[in-house]
């Protein structure tokens, strides 16, 4: 089992672009994957995590309701956002600049065969990166992500999560908000989830902006610890 994840850093880059640079990783694997049991081979898959900041962007998962858009075409233009409908799980959420978005390209079949287990993974991965700047994030029952004061009417989400699988090889990922301009997600209705706000690392701490470069850092100590990954730059 290849253990090792390659790391890349593509620093501010559009939604889409990405989000074909991501199918081609995939599908690299997949084919890798497939070739590997028509030809009887072993040869070895390989795993990636982009880290990356996305202009404004809505995104629509497979399970997505539109009306959970509350702009049209003409407002979408006004306020320099995109939307685009995509092939990961989950309904609409917010992508923007302040962002710290990550997409683990993985072959589960290095690590673990358990969508479950992979996104409650993901979930830890973002709480421990948390915790270290004093707060107490949480999983909420029934609502994929990350939150804070669960079980309470403040209760507020921090980072969205929405995975794509298939042959055991994930894209998409999570999307925490640490500098983000929280009034983009007043145009939806995040993930389909009503009378739940959404809030920012910096909202949190009570300062003007936090060091993206940081968090990105202690994120992936926590990755690669979760996962009992090797991670390379």
């Amino acid at each position: 089992m290849n253990k090792l994840v390659e790391v890349q850093d593509l620093g501010l880059k559009d939604y889409k672009e990405t989000w074909e640079y991501q199918e081609q990783l995939f599908q690299s694997i997949v084919d890798l994957k497939i070739r590997n049991r028509r030809e009887e081979l072993s040869l070895e898959t390989p795993n990636y995590l982009l880290m990356v900041e996305h202009p404004h962007v809505y995104t629509m998962g497979k399970s997505g309701d539109l009306e959970h858009l509350l702009l049209t075409e003409d407002q979408l233009e006004e306020k320099n956002a995109k939307y685009y409908k995509i092939n990961r799980g989950g309904d609409i959420t917010y992508h923007g600049p302040g962002q710290l978005v990550g997409y683990p390209i993985l072959d589960l079949d290095n690590f673990f065969t358990d969508i479950h287990k992979y996104l409650r993974f993901l979930e830890e991965v973002i709480i421990l990166t948390l915790k270290e700047y004093g707060l107490k994030p949480d999983r909420s029952p029934g609502e994929t992500g990350v939150w804070l004061d669960v079980g309470t009417p403040f209760a507020r989400k921090i980072c969205a999560l929405g995975v794509r699988a298939s042959r055991w090889v994930t894209m998409h990922g999570f999307a925490l908000n640490i500098n983000a301009d929280l009034g983009y997600f007043d145009n939806i209705i995040p993930c389909g989830i009503r009378g739940k706000s959404v809030t920012s690392l910096n909202v949190e701490l009570g300062v003007r902006k936090v060091d993206l470069a940081e968090v990105e850092k202690k994120l992936l100590q926590h990755f690669s610890t979760v996962f009992e990954a090797q991670l390379k730059a």
